[in-house]
């Protein structure tokens, strides 16, 4: 197959960026990454960030965009900002803790991301979710992370993250496999027991697992990296994470 492209979650960068958004993106692509996925847009256009985009010859492999702002009276401007973009991927990053307070509500939930997801598909997008820690507890004897993968369609993304699976407790081998068709994006985020600055290749998540379950029929279409602790710098730290890929055979 061919070699799936891999791209860096601005978030880990998130302060360089607010500072110097075309300095640091230009960093970004010097390090050799092919994608952008956003966590807030800086103040600029679409149409700024997409001239941004060409003009470092990066793709966006996503967006980071909250649950409000794909609610009816802003789903079109955000279909709209996005398909200038050129992302067709739709990421809510976050759940507040009433959504998962209930095993009822997070039912409730996983339906809003069904609808969503069919109202988008015939504009091109998909929609999904990023998981953190809390979604790998159990509510009422459930664990959330799977009751949202039984409660959704193939149609929306479980953008699974590595790094928070972990600190929640869970083996992303217990998961990734089943997510066929469905890790269409992924967080390649480092964890480590003794050492958060790790950076990929450094830590202890079984990568060549993680990749094998991806490759064979997780549907992913673009790796992305994620860091958010280093003593010197984000900037190296996202630098440390694509050397580490790249030792892995993976850019």
């Amino acid at each position: 197959m061919a070699r799936i492209p891999v791209g860096v979650q601005l978030y880990s960068v998130r302060d360089d960026a607010a500072k110097d958004l075309p300095g640091t993106m230009k960093k970004v692509a010097a390090i050799g990454y092919a994608g952008v996925e956003w966590a807030g847009y800086h103040g600029r256009t679409a149409k700024e960030l997409r001239k941004l985009q060409d003009d470092l010859g990066l793709k966006a492999c996503g967006t980071h965009t909250g649950l409000d702002t794909l609610q009816p009276d802003k789903l079109q401007a955000t279909m709209d900002f996005n398909r200038e973009l050129g992302n067709p991927y739709l990421i809510v990053p976050w759940l507040p803790p009433e959504r998962r307070a209930t095993l009822a509500a997070w039912k409730d939930a996983a339906k809003i991301f069904n609808d969503l997801a069919a109202k988008v598909k015939a504009h091109g997008f998909k929609v999904g979710y990023h998981n953190h820690h809390e979604e790998f507890h159990a509510v009422e004897g459930e664990i959330l992370w799977e009751q949202f993968w039984k409660n959704t369609t193939p149609d929306v993304i479980m953008q699974f993250d590595t790094g928070n699976a972990l600190h929640g407790g869970a083996d992303p081998m217990t998961y990734l496999p089943r997510h066929t068709g469905r890790s269409v994006t992924i967080h390649l985020k480092p964890f480590s027991k003794t050492n958060e600055a790790a950076a990929i290749g450094e830590d202890e998540v079984k990568w060549p697992e993680v990749f094998k379950a991806c490759e064979a029929g997780g549907g992913t279409a673009w790796y992305i990296v994620e860091h958010e602790s280093d003593p010197v710098s984000p900037m190296n730290a996202i630098t440390k994470c694509f050397a580490g890929l790249k030792a892995l055979g993976k850019v």
